[in-house]
């Protein structure tokens, strides 16, 4: 199966810059994500149709990445990555920056939905 391309927006690039110690640890979780796009858990309410990666590097503590998938494109958009103190308010406020993608992420889930209870 065709690997996902996975992608940063302008502000997780911003946030990867932050953490350059730990950057490659980091990518190295993002890079998985190309294979299992799904390996972060759904989450819920205001970041209906968000997923957010765990994972903590050894020495720094536990991180989260915030993404969106676009099954049709097979891309995954990273918006946020940082600690996990702080994590969901901030990806709360980011969310709103993406509204039209994340419409559209939504209602690809929604027929997902659909067609998984009809056939």
């Amino acid at each position: 199966m065709k690997p996902y391309l996975v992608e940063l927006t302008t502000l997780a690039v911003k946030d990867l810059k932050k953490l350059s110690t730990i950057e490659e640890e980091i990518s190295e979780h993002l890079r998985e994500l190309k294979t299992d796009p799904e390996k972060g858990h759904g989450l819920s309410q205001n970041l209906q149709g968000v997923r957010s990666l765990e994972f903590s590097i050894k020495g720094s503590g536990d991180y989260r990445a915030a993404y969106v998938v676009q099954e049709e494109e097979r891309k995954v958009t990273v918006f946020l990555v940082g600690p996990h103190e702080n994590f969901y308010d901030e990806a709360a406020r980011r969310v709103k920056l993406m509204k039209s993608l994340l419409k559209k992420v939504r209602e690809a889930n929604r027929e997902k939905g659909r067609k998984k209870k009809g056939g």
